[in-house]
């Protein structure tokens, strides 16, 4: 009986001190919060001018109210469907391609056993996405140059007519989806690579035994361990379905390609900044994020439904 009443003071005096001694934690999360704070919440109050008409020397205080009428000239104005349609099929297949391509570069650089071989390898394909595109935007433009880059030198070497690969909406998609595909996919690879590392060896060893090649112990085991994973890197790039990549079509694209390469980050560029019409460029960014949003909402509840991931 005394032991119970001693322990309930004792259970206190461990709560209290964990309480005390979490606080050196949350001053250390502090700038983090303060600067999370300012940088991205604070600026919310902006999105108040996609209600109205702004004027920068009005504020957006003394902007006039216009309440959706900018919403409603988004939907009016003649190239905004083919701009959202630019930026959803631009996004879609990035996506694919992307998802496909770090897959099956995880499964095989997963099967090779030389250390040196593979982490070599591995250092080799994530350097691209430490590039900067303004760097790889340069690199590519001169390579694709219709007059004098390497890539035409080659296809006039084989008898073709060089191809001006930038300036044609035919060959503009494709390059932007194949280039974004391989400055990534070793990268994006990283986490597919976590996974596999974190599946029992006892699978595999009890497939052996059952004479399961290596084909068949990646259909029956590797693949359906790898779903979880997969629906978390799904709901995470549906939420940035909109966004296709600005800094890669903004230093590839041209206005020859506009009306193939123009997405919704560069329409607003050229739109809300180059043009002065700030409260048609906050409207088509608010459009955006709630999209968005309720498409990360609706990846989640299917990932939970398939896979049962949940976030807490």
């Amino acid at each position: 009986m005394n032991s119970a009443v001693n322990a309930v003071p004792v259970k206190k005096s461990r709560k209290l001190s964990r309480q005390k001694g979490g606080w050196g934690l949350y001053l250390m999360l502090l700038p983090a919060v303060v600067l999370t704070a300012i940088f991205v919440y604070v600026p919310m109050g902006g999105l108040l001018m996609a209600f109205q008409d702004y004027k920068p020397y009005l504020g957006i205080t003394k902007s006039p109210w216009v309440g959706l009428d900018q919403f409603k000239f988004l939907f009016e104005y003649p190239d905004s469907i083919q701009v959202i349609w630019n930026t959803l099929k631009i996004s879609f297949l990035k996506l694919v391609l992307g998802l496909s391509c770090t897959l099956t570069f995880a499964l095989l650089i997963n099967e090779v056993k030389n250390r040196f071989l593979r982490t070599s390898v591995q250092t080799f394909v994530f350097l691209p996405h430490f590039i900067s595109w303004v760097v790889l935007g340069g690199v590519f433009i001169q390579l694709l140059n219709p007059e004098y880059g390497l890539v035409n030198q080659l296809v006039q070497a084989l008898g073709y007519d060089p191809i001006f690969f930038l300036g044609s909406n035919n060959w503009f998609v494709p390059i932007v989806i194949l280039t974004d595909a391989w400055k990534e996919f070793g990268y994006g690879s990283i986490i597919f690579l976590a996974a596999l590392a974190g599946i029992n060896p006892a699978l595999y060893e009890a497939a052996q035994i059952d004479g399961a090649g290596k084909l068949k112990q990646m259909l029956n085991i590797t693949l359906p361990s790898l779903i979880p994973t997969l629906c978390v890197v799904l709901t995470i790039n549906l939420g940035l379905v909109l966004n296709a990549g600005f800094d890669q079509i903004f230093n590839l694209y041209n206005p020859l390609v506009y009306e193939s390469g123009d997405i919704i980050d560069t329409f607003v560029y050229r739109i809300g900044l180059i043009g002065g019409n700030f409260s048609f460029g906050t409207a088509i960014g608010l459009f955006k994020s709630v999209v968005g949003l309720i498409l990360i909402l609706g990846g989640y509840r299917i990932a939970y439904k398939v896979a049962g991931y949940k976030i807490f």
